[in-house]
């Protein structure tokens, strides 16, 4: 009688092992060829947007000549929504807005964010429930680079061009650049592209500029930064 081949259990597990593999590697051709298709399509409805007007202007946080800025744009363009992503305290941009008699009405005050990734974190569904497709990104030059990289990385992802637009600044700005900040967006951004298609977070402090109660602001006292001539 012949004995049975004492490495059959190994050549079993050889081919369980080789079966695995087979289907890891069709998985994950099958993953590549999705995902090269939705940057395809993405491309291409990013091509399209840029050339539509701009939908909506979102102003970064750090400077209060950034809301002067965005203040006298609203005078131009009073139909297009505003988001501002934790700029100035809220009587301040107030003021700014009543000083320039600019409208308010479609001013919203983002006031989740803590860095310039949450800046875009927290806008996105923002701008979706917006319907836009193209937004003009309001910062100053020492912050632009960061900036749109990461706009670029976050909205692009779901289908929004990005435009920079400048502002003139006197001094440093509140958010300075540092390479570990950079590389730190950068590295959640491209993390969180993927994870944003399939979940929103919700910002509990937004509201619109015009609900803002100044009377009640000046009875508690604030402070506006001083660039901004409100005191």
């Amino acid at each position: 009688m012949k004995r049975k081949s004492r490495f059959f259990p190994l050549n079993g597990v050889k081919k369980r092992r080789q079966s695995w593999l087979r289907q890891r590697r069709i998985v994950l051709s099958g993953l590549a060829a999705i995902l090269g298709i939705w940057l395809l399509l993405n491309s291409l409805n990013l091509s399209l947007q840029a050339s539509k007007p701009v939908d909506a202007f979102l102003v970064l946080g750090g400077s209060i000549r950034r809301e002067i800025y965005v203040a006298q744009k609203a005078k131009e363009y009073p139909t297009i929504p505003i988001l501002i992503s934790q700029g100035s305290v809220a009587p301040c941009i107030w003021l700014i807005f009543q000083r320039e008699q600019a409208p308010m009405q479609q001013v919203w005050l983002e006031n989740c964010a803590k860095s310039t990734f949450d800046n875009f974190f927290f806008a996105i569904p923002i701008l979706h429930s917006w319907g836009v497709h193209k937004v003009k990104i309001i910062t100053s030059g020492t912050h632009l680079l960061r900036a749109m990289w990461l706009a670029q990385i976050l909205l692009g992802a779901h289908g929004i061009w990005v435009e920079p637009d400048i502002v003139q600044e006197q001094g440093i700005p509140g958010n300075r650049e540092s390479f570990f900040k950079t590389g730190l967006d950068l590295t959640r951004g491209f993390g969180w592209a993927i994870i944003s298609q399939i979940y929103s977070p919700k910002c509990s402090e937004l509201m619109k500029l015009s609900d803002v109660n100044i009377n009640n602001w000046q009875r508690q006292g604030f402070k506006c930064e001083h660039q901004g001539n409100l005191q």
